[in-house]
């Protein structure tokens, strides 16, 4: 019977024990010298070909400043620059219908709102995120308002909405600025009477208080309060007095930041827009606020 070879258990024939070495052992392992598959060195050496065209054709090398730019001139950067100019150019159009269309009228026209509430959004995120937060839920502890509810400071229509984008609120920007000051009690009532006057607060917004300060305060509300805030305690868009009968807080309702709030005031200020951004882009933030569910 003619000799058959010897083949692993695998099925492929064992490695040549004569074959060369490259001289590495490692416990009484060593690495045989066998040369690469063809098919994998041309692989190897067409990719060194087109990376050398690609040095030569291509922006590749850094340089101080810049960079080589290759025989064809390609630049990302001025390929980015085309694209937005692309893109604006054809938002262009629908900025141009948002200048011309009413304020009150956007919504009923669904494609200009809806342009007008993507493009709002993108630029709320740019721009007023840092302080009433990604999903404009506001930061209480800061005083940011929440704009997602009813509760509106100098009103929730998309005309208010729009007055204060653009002027802001108690800047020194704009003469338009909205603007109004509450005093600072400490100077003007007692210890007694304020703690009075926080009670009377909780009583009126439903909450917990002590029913005999609550009283002696509506006294103290009515004659140092009550001409802003109303004598319900239901607020004054004109003045920026915020409503005191319902649970929704600028700062919060807690006895120690009323009684903070009463003896010290608050004096929150909003940037004015008017110089940040074009007037389409305003009436699109005040679009995109006003949908949010709050809006008047």
């Amino acid at each position: 019977m003619a000799d058959q070879k010897k083949t692993t258990s695998g099925g492929r024939a064992p490695q040549d024990r004569n074959a060369p070495t490259t001289g590495h052992v490692w416990d009484g392992i060593e690495e045989y010298n066998n040369p690469l598959p063809r098919w994998w060195l041309w692989t190897f050496y067409l990719t060194i070909i087109w990376a050398v065209g690609y040095m030569i054709l291509y922006p590749a090398w850094p340089l101080v400043n810049s960079a080589t730019q290759g025989i064809l001139g390609y630049d990302t950067r001025e390929e980015i620059q085309q694209e937005i100019a692309r893109f604006e150019a054809a938002n262009e159009t629908w900025f141009q219908r948002l200048n011309e269309t009413p304020l009150t009228e956007i919504a009923a026209d669904e494609e200009l709102q809806d342009f007008a509430v993507n493009a709002g959004g993108s630029i709320f995120s740019a721009q007023c995120s840092q302080c009433h937060g990604s999903g404009a839920a506001g930061l209480q502890a800061s005083g940011y308002p929440n704009l997602l509810d009813d509760d509106w400071l100098w009103g929730g229509t998309i005309e208010d909405i729009h007055q204060t984008v653009r002027y802001g609120i108690r800047n020194e920007e704009y003469d338009q600025a909205r603007n109004s000051q509450m005093p600072a009690f400490g100077d003007i009532l007692s210890e007694g009477e304020i703690d009075a006057v926080v009670h009377h607060v909780r009583n009126i917004s439903g909450q917990e208080h002590d029913a005999d300060l609550a009283a002696e305060g509506a006294e103290v509300y009515a004659a140092q309060c009550a001409a802003c805030h109303g004598a319900e305690g239901g607020g004054n868009q004109s003045l920026g007095a915020p409503t005191l009968n319902d649970a929704i807080w600028l700062y919060g309702g807690d006895v120690e930041t009323i009684r903070e709030t009463v003896t010290n005031s608050r004096f929150g200020v909003m940037p004015g827009f008017a110089d940040r951004l074009r007037d389409a882009e305003i009436r699109a933030v005040a679009a995109y606020v006003h949908q949010l569910g709050g809006g008047e």
